[in-house]
């Protein structure tokens, strides 16, 4: 693996040179743990200052020359020293030996493991550092004793001390990226990030090895750690070496530990001598800290219980979880938690023998959206005799695991008598959502409601109806959903899982239909139940996002997406590998960033999203569509097409529902393309069956898109009373009456304002766009108004076009037709003299710079002011500012 390019720590690499360069001249010294990054600052830090400057002497100190006078800077001292000096008259020799190879330049004495400094050598850094030329700046370790002339540094103010703190996840993720040529998967940099604890030397041997397992792989170019974590010898001689030998009662502590953390004090006491504890704790080997009531113990660093769990023998492992299930069951399982540690315990050590604690802990373990361990716990429950229960939670699970096949065959293995109707809903309800979703049978809804009306019980046909009702919503037929929905809802029977998923099934439709205010009523109902409904039915969860998510991006509330990707189900979806939840919010996150002009955080989220999804046919058709419209705000016409072409295959007909996200996405693959008019066509055929579906709330959408594409004249709908039909503008304005919330009105004074060319509305109409932080839609509006003001020979088109300058410099690479519209082309020699000229450069240096007569260049920039619509070099820079992707930069 090549040596990785530095990545993040701006903020300490600008301490460092600000250390240096600064008027003060004060040194820096980073101290904190092996591995953490402070050598590889240091050199950057170092790197970067220009030699005619800075005299630089880079030290590395050894525990080799330790022992030596001035061995540490051997590197640096000659290698012969003046006889009879005394030991002050050597440090003045040397100190003046490094003013007279400085010549006049400020010496840079940069120290890396200062902490392993003769004392010689310590003391003339100290010297160094009193010097009025010069600065110093090094690395310490942690735990080391430090010589007390390198101590005195910061404790006389001679500089600063700073700990380097380990990295943060986002920096941590892009190291990752970097080292592995592309973006890696938010649940995998988690896991990574988190074993690491930051620690950049660690991170680099877990991507060894993972890399040397094949174990990660790259899927629509996001890796993704698929495996089990290996530990290369080379990372465990690490370990070792930070562990230290360990007592046989210190090792019992910390396999303990391992195997139970986070591990009550009080419990750790029982199992393990006290003074083993405390000397597990001095030693570092493990943390005590308090957590509410309760005082916890967990390992010191998470990669510590990798290596003491591998090397633990098998007999032992499952004495001690036996030991820490008993101990728990004795003091009483006085939280939530505790249940699904005894059962794990109890399952790994082989003494599970209650398949009613092993289906109630795989029930926490789902409501927890932690799939995998779900899974084992709800299996070991079903081979334990668990009975029916057990086989239907498993099949659920399975299902969520993207096994649905095998959760048939465990469901057919327990088909309930016709009589036994309690067993019998719930199996018809669990086994139509895998059939229907999970096998892409749309038959099952026709099966679904014949065995429902067999039901006599009130409840169990509710539970049923409503299973029914979201079935058909997600095959389109949304009149029929919304009355069995409402059926659930009048019957008092009904349990409150079934009254709530009904309850998601209309909040739906009434957000596609713009009905947004009542919509978002029903959602906030269902998700101040989910205490009541998440045991019974966990995955309900995903109805109430789907919803609420729908109405967020038909209502462009990006705060309120932001605010539920950072919610607590998408940090246990991401953590319990839940891809249905992590897939989808991904998607709603790269809408988010689309439409903020983030396209490469949109698309790196929706290709992100298609990776998580590339094994389930739920929601994959839609991150592919998502993917098409982050590749088409790029301009990317090819990656377009190809997340299309992956839409159309992977979409379920059992999703017709979505059928407007990815219809939409097509309308912006074929604009990218070039094919304008098709997309015009596509998005009026689109506007037409809307209409027909009455999806008002996707409607307003798609007539924007048109007025995006400058089609707010264009006629759609049918033929009214008066013999005409309404233009795209028309129908947005009466739409905006119907459908709620602050958007529908401002896509109707969009449309109005391009219908008119009204250059003063549609400029209005950017601010308010901007004041949403709709910066696309901000930014075409103004390239719409910029344009007219361009044709009209304006003076206020070069206003118009700094406005458009500053939107564009919020966004990444956004090429958009809307955008690209109109826009001048200027050949490549063009381009070169408009931005030599735009920063400044007069036309002589010009003709020099690009060998060139200086009449030459006139008459490119007289061509290349006309192009632009321009009277001259001072509104250059401005008017090249607001071509999409070209930024006015210097010219290669």
């Amino acid at each position: 693996m090549s040596r990785w390019k530095f990545v993040g720590r701006t903020d300490e690499l600008n301490r460092l040179l600000a250390a240096v360069t600064g008027e003060a001249g004060r040194g820096l010294f980073f101290s904190g743990s092996a591995g953490i990054g402070k050598s590889r600052l240091l050199r950057e830090g170092v790197a970067t200052l220009p030699s005619d400057r800075y005299a630089i002497w880079s030290i590395a100190a050894s525990a080799t020359t330790a022992a030596l006078p001035f061995g540490g800077l051997v590197q640096v001292l000659p290698a012969e020293q003046p006889q009879g000096l005394s030991p002050a008259g050597i440090l003045r020799w040397a100190l003046d030996v490094l003013q007279q190879q400085a010549a006049g330049r400020r010496i840079v004495l940069a120290i890396d493991d200062a902490h392993l400094l003769d004392p010689p050598s310590a003391a003339l850094v100290h010297l160094v550092a009193r010097t009025e030329n010069a600065t110093v700046v090094g690395t310490l370790r942690d735990g080391e004793q430090i010589p007390l002339p390198i101590r005195a540094l910061w404790t006389d103010d001679l500089v600063e001390h700073v700990e380097l703190t380990p990295m943060p996840p986002a920096e941590t993720a892009g190291l990752l990226a970097e080292i592995l040529g592309g973006p890696v998967d938010a649940g995998s940099a988690d896991r990574l990030g988190r074993l690491s604890s930051g620690n950049p030397l660690l991170l680099r041997e877990l991507v060894h090895a993972a890399t040397g397992s094949e174990e990660l792989k790259r899927t629509y170019g996001i890796w993704k750690w698929t495996g089990r974590l290996e530990l290369a010898p080379n990372l465990t001689d690490l370990i070792d070496t930070r562990v230290g030998q360990l007592t046989d009662g210190v090792r019992a502590v910390g396999e303990l530990v391992a195997f139970g953390e986070p591990l009550g004090l009080h419990l750790l006491n029982q199992a393990a001598d006290q003074a083993d504890v405390e000397m597990a704790e001095e030693r570092g080997l493990i943390t005590v800290m308090q957590h509410d009531r309760r005082t916890n113990v967990r390992l010191a660093h998470p990669l510590y219980g990798e290596v003491l769990r591998r090397r633990c023998p098998v007999s032992r492992t499952r004495r001690l979880q036996a030991r820490l299930a008993e101990l728990l069951e004795q003091v009483g399982k006085r939280r939530r938690d505790d249940l699904l540690r005894v059962a794990v315990w109890r399952l790994d050590s082989g003494t599970a023998q209650d398949p009613a604690l092993l289906v109630d802990a795989a029930v926490q373990a789902f409501t927890r959206y932690d799939v995998p361990l779900a899974t084992r716990l709800a299996r070991a429950a079903l081979d334990a005799d668990g009975g029916s229960d057990a086989a239907e939670l498993l099949a659920t699970i399975l299902m969520f695991a993207d096994r649905p096949d095998e959760a048939i065959d465990v469901l057919d293995a327990v088909t309930p008598e016709p009589d036994d109707e309690r067993r019998l809903c719930r199996w018809l309800t669990v086994r139509g959502m895998v059939s229907y979703w999970g096998l892409s049978q749309e038959s099952t809804v026709e099966e679904i409601a014949s065995r429902a009306e067999q039901i006599s019980d009130s409840a169990g046909r509710a539970r049923v109806h409503a299973f029914e009702a979201i079935m058909r919503l997600h095959r389109l037929d949304t009149t029929a959903a919304v009355r069995l929905s409402q059926r659930v809802l009048d019957r008092p029977a009904a349990g409150v899982a079934a009254r709530e998923l009904a309850r998601s099934t209309i909040a739906y439709v009434q957000a596609a239909r713009g009905e947004l205010t009542r919509s978002g009523a029903a959602i906030a109902q269902v998700h101040s139940a989910a205490a009541s409904w998440r045991t019974d039915m966990p995955y309900l969860q995903l109805a109430l996002e789907l919803a609420r998510g729908t109405r967020l991006m038909l209502t462009c509330d990006l705060a309120g997406i932001d605010a539920i990707v950072a919610d607590e189900f998408a940090d246990l979806a991401g953590a319990g590998d839940f891809r249905l939840g992590t897939g989808y919010l991904a998607i709603l996150q790269a809408y988010a960033a689309r439409l903020r002009g983030q396209s490469d955080t949109a698309m790196r989220t929706s290709l992100g999203a298609c990776a998580v999804l590339a094994t389930s046919r739920v929601y994959a058709g839609l991150a592919q569509a998502e993917r098409a419209q982050s590749a088409a705000l790029r301009g990317d016409a090819t990656q377009a097409a190809a997340a299309m072409a992956e839409a159309d295959r992977t979409h379920a007909p059992g999703m017709a529902v979505l059928y407007p996200w990815l219809e939409q996405a097509r309308g912006a693959t074929l604009a990218t393309s070039g094919d304008l008019p098709g997309a015009v066509k596509h998005l009026g055929d689109l506007v037409d069956r809307l209409r027909a579906d009455n999806f008002a709330g996707h409607e307003v959408h798609v007539l924007h898109d048109l007025v995006r594409l400058d089609q707010a004249s264009m006629a759609v709908g049918p033929t009214c009373s008066d013999g005409g039909r309404r233009t795209v503008a028309q129908r947005l304005a009466e739409l905006s009456e119907r459908v709620d919330g602050v958007l529908p009105p401002l896509l109707a004074r969009h449309g109005r304002a391009a219908a008119t060319d009204s250059t003063t509305d549609l400029l209005a109409v950017a601010d308010d766009y901007a004041a949403l932080e709709l910066t696309v839609f901000a930014a075409e509006a103004t390239a719409q108004a910029a344009q007219r003001l361009r044709r009209q020979q304006s003076a206020a088109a070069n206003d118009a076009r700094e406005r458009l300058a500053g939107l564009l410099g919020r966004c990444d690479l956004i090429r958009t037709p809307a955008l690209n519209a109109g826009v001048p082309v200027l050949t490549e020699r063009e381009w070169q003299v408009a931005r030599l000229a735009a920063h400044g450069a007069p036309s002589r240096a010009i003709a020099e710079r690009l060998y060139l007569s200086a009449r030459t260049v006139e008459n490119h920039l007289q061509r290349i002011y006309s192009k632009l619509g321009v009277t001259g070099r001072t509104e250059l820079w401005a008017a090249l500012r607001s071509i999409p992707g070209h930024e006015g930069g210097d010219v290669g």
